[in-house]
């Protein structure tokens, strides 16, 4: 009797050990797609690489104009920007802000127009693409070359808009927006239901190793 229920114990051992192996490693994947995921809900784009008006993304300004346009009922501004990168290659954009936040962007405005000597630190900033409408471009072809640098030799026409400018602005008056991700939500459902399952599989007294057990010894006597 004693060597039958040592057979006993070590079977159920084995079999509980399979299954905390399995269980391990499901949660080790369930583990490693939920990060990836929570990661890329957090990832904020450069305006240069969007490819859909659902990505927030965000241009560092060194340079940045007057308004050139303004929607009136909803006090929002567009300003021409430039985006300067370290290799001193640089890109015009167009932005929209909320007017009441005129002075958070008063220092790079008055440098840029050489109001005042110091320049100040560059700022970022975040928001949604918007589609230009034909209006807006007519507007920014009208007023953009008061703004370009002198020997950039640049000139914007109908047809060039679209590479110098893309073809959105960058609207930061739209905050991040915060959705539901049912995938993963279904992730961290099936991760908490792994982790419980090798809890209980551990310490509920082998329950589920018996279980294991019993369907495997009726196969058998089906079997002979």
């Amino acid at each position: 009797m004693k060597k039958k229920s040592k057979r006993v114990n070590t079977k159920r051992l084995a079999i509980k050990l399979i299954l905390c192996t399995v269980y391990l490693f499901i949660i080790t994947i369930l583990l490693v797609g939920a990060y990836q995921m929570f990661i890329q809900r957090k990832v904020i784009l450069p305006m240069d690489e969007v490819k859909s008006q659902e990505e927030y993304s965000y241009i560092e300004i060194s340079r940045m104009s007057e308004k050139f346009a303004y929607y009136e009922n909803e006090n929002i501004g567009l300003h021409f920007v430039i985006e300067e990168k370290d290799t001193g290659e640089w890109h015009t954009y167009v932005i929209a802000i909320d007017e009441a936040k005129y002075n958070d962007y008063k220092d790079i405005i008055d440098y840029s127009y050489e109001r005042t000597d110091q320049e100040p630190a560059h700022k970022v900033v975040y928001g949604y693409p918007s589609i230009m409408t034909d209006d807006l471009k007519g507007m920014i072809l009208h007023n953009i070359k008061n703004f370009l640098p002198a020997d950039s030799g640049i000139e914007i026409t109908q047809d060039n808009i679209e590479d110098y400018l893309t073809n959105s602005y960058l609207d930061t008056t739209k905050e991040k927006k915060e959705y539901f991700d049912i995938l993963l939500f279904s992730t961290l459902l099936l991760l908490f239901i792994m982790v419980s399952l090798l809890i209980f599989t551990i310490f509920d007294r082998d329950k589920i190793v018996n279980n294991i057990d019993e369907v495997t010894n009726k196969k058998k006597k089906k079997e002979e």
